[in-house]
């Protein structure tokens, strides 16, 4: 296995994969959400109809198979990010810092509810 890999590594390998196959003239952001909603749904068929004990059973003995299927999930994110020019690290940050002013660790932690939930 390779080293662990940045999103601008990732995704120069996804630009190869689909360059060498000519696949980009296929490649619209539309398909390429749809797509990734596809795959994010295989993933909730790993778990689905279970409880939480047949859930803690079930990734122990199918981990891999679940690991795929995210892997198919970011693929998906990665060619789209390409696609649309987001620079997913740098996204990912501000959507965190978004995130920590929504939810103050004061208002939410051990707390599920939605930020629009918190009392002011």
């Amino acid at each position: 296995m390779q080293g662990q890999k940045s999103f601008d590594e990732l995704q120069k390998m996804i630009r190869q994969f689909v360059d060498e196959r000519d696949w980009n003239q296929f490649h619209n952001p539309k398909d390429l959400s749809i797509s990734m909603s596809l795959e994010a749904a295989e993933v909730l068929e790993h778990f689905q109809w279970k409880n939480d004990e047949e859930m803690a059973e079930y990734i122990k003995t199918h981990k891999e198979d679940i690991g795929e299927e995210l892997a198919d999930v970011l693929y998906w994110v990665l060619l789209l990010a390409n696609k649309i020019d987001t620079d997913l690290s740098e996204a990912f940050q501000k959507k965190m810092q978004k995130n920590a002013a929504k939810y103050p660790i004061e208002k939410a932690k051990g707390n599920h509810k939605k930020y629009t939930e918190h009392a002011a």
